[in-house]
């Protein structure tokens, strides 16, 4: 009775603090501007399917691709355990599954096959980070947190499915012996070939202690890991789902039009229209809207979202022209003091501070970084999450031009030229086929 109390208590403390967590980082995500994003449910359907659940986009690079897919699918089904290990601990049976037969001899079988797959790929992750040291794991983002944070999860699996097997073994060796409580059930392929590491304990009292304590190791590990992922960039184990559903489904690289200058743009456009009719009265209180972003207020819930979806794989920045010949840029980044930021905001937030002085422009995201982006969408196609870097980084140049009349001076003269010339070159329309009569 005590075992199912103490069980009790590590559950619903497990699904409190998850459940807690999720509504600060859902209450963080709807501080930004809202954004349509319910049109065409089919399509993003398809786009959840192929994409999140699918992996499509992970399988681009082969390797790293059929890795995460073996770690992903592994990790999913084996958790389907959970479900007996939860009704084990509430009721204090033992395999209580056991009575689907030969069909629960599959199935534990399979999670054990899939238990060292999953192992051996994360050992193997573990391996490209910090012995093969590939250049995506190791730009100047990557900071100690994000690389212990990495490390952490991925031995964090290899111990989970260590103890998963360990405790098959003992469960194993106690069938055998006939000891009570322990029923003949299952079928263990991988576990039973551990003697080599648990093979001292022959003890029926031993293996009892052995099979309770990676039992319970097992369970607490998984809901310390479910509170864990939302400090983690492991949360798009559960954010990848909503984030490709509410993909941009626009054609890659198109820029929206701000609500505000299309109105007066039409307005000037409109013979009909009063110049001097007065603007649609504001709500009361309303601030503002900016032209473009300086903080992340001023981004939408969706790139907010993509924030926080980011699995710091580095995709984006391998494939960025700009940070491949040394620039400064780097989209993953970008992405990551997005999220960096929000979450200073939302702590603002619960301290009940309204103003910290700071902003994602300039306290987080330079200058630089921004201009140096060629706004050839490679980041965007690249990532394994459909999540959209380059949106954020016009948001932020969009305030930059439009707020405080700031660019580099190579844009600036594309810009008079347009005013003056009604192209981006040096020279009028009367003066553009003058080329022809050259000899």
């Amino acid at each position: 009775m005590i075992s199912q109390i103490a069980f009790a208590v590590i559950l619903l403390a497990g699904i409190i603090l998850f459940t807690l967590r999720i509504r600060t980082i859902r209450r963080n995500i709807l501080l930004g501007r809202d954004t349509d994003r319910s049109d065409n449910k089919a399509q993003r359907w398809k786009t959840m399917a192929l994409v999140a659940l699918g992996q499509s986009k992970m399988v681009t690079r082969p390797i790293a691709g059929f890795l995460h897919i073996l770690v992903y699918v592994g990790f999913v089904i084996i958790n389907i355990e959970v479900v007996e290990i939860i009704i084990d601990g509430a009721f204090g049976t033992h395999r209580v599954l056991s009575f689907l037969g030969g069909f629960y001899d599959i199935l534990i079988g399979s999670f054990e096959i899939l238990a060292l797959l999953v192992l051996v790929a994360c050992v193997i992750f573990l391996i490209r980070r910090n012995i093969m040291r590939i250049r995506r794991f190791h730009l100047k983002e990557m900071t100690a947190w994000p690389k212990t944070d990495a490390n952490l999860i991925l031995i964090w699996e290899c111990l989970l499915m260590f103890a998963f097997l360990s405790m098959d073994y003992a469960d194993l060796q106690l069938q055998q012996m006939g000891a009570d409580h322990y029923h003949t059930a299952g079928s263990f392929p991988i576990a039973q070939h551990l003697d080599f590491i648990w093979g001292g304990i022959t003890s029926e009292a031993g293996l009892i202690m052995l099979e309770r304590g990676m039992w319970w190791f097992h369970i607490v590990g998984i809901l310390a890991f479910l509170v864990y992922i939302t400090y983690s960039k492991h949360l798009h184990i559960v954010l990848a789902f909503p984030n490709t559903y509410y993909s941009n489904l626009q054609p890659k690289g198109r820029m929206t039009n701000m609500e505000a200058v299309t109105n007066e743009v039409k307005l000037m456009m409109d013979p009909a229209a009063d110049p001097y009719a007065a603007p649609p009265a504001a709500e009361e209180g309303a601030a503002p809207q900016r032209f473009g972003a300086k903080d992340v207020t001023d981004l939408t819930w969706k790139q907010l979202l993509d924030s926080y979806t980011c699995t710091e794989c580095g995709r984006c920045s391998s494939v960025c022209p700009a940070n491949q010949t040394g620039k400064l840029l780097s989209p993953r980044k970008i992405v990551m003091d997005t999220r960096d930021r929000l979450q200073e905001v939302g702590k603002n937030i619960d301290k009940g501070v309204e103003d910290d002085g700071k902003s994602l422009l300039r306290d987080y995201i330079t200058e630089e970084e921004l201009w140096a982006c060629t706004t050839c969408n490679a980041c965007t196609e690249a990532c394994p999450v459909n999540i959209d870097p380059l949106s954020t980084i016009l948001d932020l140049r969009r305030f930059l031009i439009m707020e405080e009349s700031k660019s580099p001076d190579s844009i600036t003269a594309m810009f008079n030229n347009v005013e003056n010339n009604g192209a981006p070159w040096a020279f009028s329309a009367m003066e553009r086929e003058n080329w022809r009569n050259e000899e």
